[in-house]
C-alpha cells in the first residue's frame, strides 16, 4: 500500500482542507503515516496569511533536501498558490504544486505523479468544483467543519487571501443543509460553518438566504447541539446574525470579530471598509443581545506608519471592549498586497513592544473576566482527557476551554469514556486562558 504524511500549517479551512486531501488519499489506495521517514509521498499544507508561516514550510523543505530522497514531496494550498511554479525552482525536489480549488482533480495529478511526472501542478482557480469534494475523512468524530464560502473581495491592503484563495464565492444553501445534515446522521454533533468572510455568504441559489438565514436554518437540524462560525468581517457583519443567536439555542455564544486596528487612520490605510464606530456599533449589538456572547477578535500591530497615538488608540479600544480572547500579530508583508507601497515600516523592535504591551493588558483582561464564572455551572462539550493534568478537556458555548475532573470516571479505563458527551461543570477556579472544575453529579 502506498504512504502518505501530511503536515498543516494555518486556519481552521487549511485543516478542513486537509480532511479533503486525506480523503481523496485513502480512497485511492494510499495509507496515512504518522511519521514522515516511513511515507513515499510528503505534502505540506500551506499557510502564506503571515511570512512566519510561509518560511516554516520552506524550512520544513530544505531539511528533508537531501534526507527525503526517493520521497515524492507536494505543496498544497495558500503558498503553492501564492508562489505557483516558482516553488520548483526554490525547491526543485517539490514535484506537486497545487491550490485549494484543485483539491478535487488531486487523482488525476496522482496519476501523473506515479507516471514519473516530477512537475504537477494545480493552480486553476476555476471554482466548479470547489466544495463538493466526493471524500473527507474528519479528524473529530463528534465535530465537524463546513466550508460555505471561499475567497475574499474586500483587497485588505495588507493580505494575500485575495490572490491565494481567489474571489468570494458561495454554496448554494442546499448543499450545505444537506452536507450538515449527513454528518448529524453520521452522530456529530457540532457543527462549524467556515469561510474567509463567513458573514459574506449570500446563496447563489434561487433561495437567495444571507448567512443570518443559513446559520439559523442550521441550527434546527436534528442532532446538532452546537453551530459555530468562523471568520466574520465587520463590514458584512448584521444585526440579524445577532438575533438568530438569541432565538436558536443550538447557535453557540461566540463572535470571532476581527478588528485589526482601534484607529480610524490606520484603518482607513488598512482598506478595512469600516470604522471605528461601525465597529463599536456591532460590539453593541452583542452587548445588548439576551445572551451573553463572548467576543474574541485579532490585532495587528506595527502596520506602516502606525504612530504611537495611533496604537494607543487600539489600547483604549480593547480596554473598551474587553474581549474574551484576542490573537496578536506582527505585521509583515505580504506579496501582491498594496501595503507594500506604504512607506514608514515600524522597526521590528517597537512591533514587539507593541505586541508585549497588548499581550500583558490582555491577560489582565481575561483573569478579571474570568473570575466571574467561579461557582456557576458551564455546559461543555466533552473533547478529551489529558493524561498529563489527569483531567478530562472540555468546551463551553462560548469556546472557552475548561478542565475538570469527574468522580464517576477519574481517567478513560479502555472501555469508558465522556469524550462526545456533553454535561454541566461547576467552575471552581480559573487562569487566563481557561477555567477549571468538577463535573456536576446528576
Amino acid at each position: 500500500m502506498k504512504t502518505f504524511y501530511i503536515e498543516t500549517f494555518g486556519c481552521q479551512m487549511n485543516a478542513h482542507d486537509s480532511e479533503k486531501v486525506v480523503g481523496t488519499l485513502v480512497e485511492k489506495g494510499y495509507q496515512q503515516v504518522e511519521e514522515i521517514d516511513d511515507a513515499e509521498l510528503v505534502l505540506y499544507n500551506t499557510c502564506s496569511i503571515r511570512d512566519k508561516a510561509e518560511q516554516k514550510v520552506f524550512h520544513r523543505l530544505d531539511t528533508f533536501k537531501k534526507a527525503g530522497k526517493g520521497k515524492i514531496f507536494g505543496v498544497l494550498g495558500c503558498v503553492a498558490q501564492q508562489e505557483g511554479e516558482r516553488i520548483f525552482e526554490r525547491a526543485p525536489h517539490v514535484s506537486l504544486v497545487a491550490g485549494s480549488a484543485s483539491y478535487t482533480k488531486l487523482p488525476e495529478m496522482l496519476v501523473q505523479l506515479e507516471a514519473g511526472n516530477r512537475r504537477v501542478t494545480g493552480l486553476s482557480l476555476d471554482t466548479a468544483d470547489t466544495f463538493d469534494t466526493p471524500f473527507t475523512s474528519r479528524d473529530n468524530p463528534y465535530r465537524a467543519y463546513i466550508t460555505i464560502i471561499e475567497g475574499c473581495d474586500k483587497a485588505c491592503a495588507y493580505c494575500v487571501v485575495p490572490f491565494t484563495r481567489g474571489p468570494e464565492r458561495s454554496r448554494t444553501s442546499e448543499s450545505v443543509l444537506r452536507e450538515a445534515r449527513s454528518l448529524a446522521e453520521l452522530g456529530y454533533t457540532e457543527v462549524q460553518l467556515l469561510g474567509q468572510n463567513v458573514n459574506s455568504y449570500r446563496d447563489p441559489s434561487a433561495a437567495g438566504w444571507d448567512f443570518a438565514k443559513l446559520l439559523d436554518e442550521t441550527g434546527k437540524i436534528d442532532g446538532l447541539k452546537r453551530v459555530r462560525f468562523t471568520t466574520s468581517h465587520p463590514r458584512d457583519f448584521g444585526k440579524s446574525i445577532i438575533d438568530a443567536i438569541d432565538q436558536n439555542e443550538a447557535l453557540c455564544d461566540h463572535v470571532h470579530l476581527p478588528v485589526q486596528s482601534g484607529s480610524d487612520s490606520v484603518l482607513q490605510r488598512m482598506q478595512r471598509l469600516y470604522t471605528r464606530a461601525d465597529y463599536l456599533r456591532r460590539i453593541e449589538w452583542m452587548k445588548k443581545a439576551r445572551r451573553n456572547i463572548a467576543i474574541t477578535t485579532d490585532i495587528i500591530v506595527g502596520f506602516p506608519g502606525e504612530t504611537e497615538a495611533e496604537f494607543n488608540e487600539t489600547v483604549r479600544l480593547i480596554d473598551e471592549v474587553e474581549y474574551d480572547a484576542m490573537f496578536i500579530f506582527k505585521y509583515s508583508k505580504r506579496p501582491n498586497t498594496p501595503a507594500l507601497l506604504l512607506e514608514d515600516h515600524i522597526p521590528e523592535e517597537e512591533k514587539t513592544r507593541r505586541f508585549t504591551l497588548l499581550q500583558e493588558q490582555q491577560r489582565s483582561i481575561q483573569m478579571r473576566r474570568h473570575a466571574r464564572f467561579v461557582g456557576k455551572r458551564e455546559h461543555v462539550h466533552v473533547e478529551g482527557y489529558n493524561r498529563a493534568t489527569n483531567q478530562w478537556v472540555g468546551r463551553t458555548s462560548q469556546n472557552k476551554t475548561l478542565n475538570f475532573t469527574d468522580a464517576r470516571l477519574p481517567a478513560p479505563d479502555g472501555t469508558k469514556t465522556l469524550t462526545g458527551h456533553y454535561l454541566d461543570v461547576l467552575v471552581t477556579r480559573v487562569g487566563a486562558n481557561s477555567l477549571a472544575g468538577e463535573s456536576v453529579l446528576q
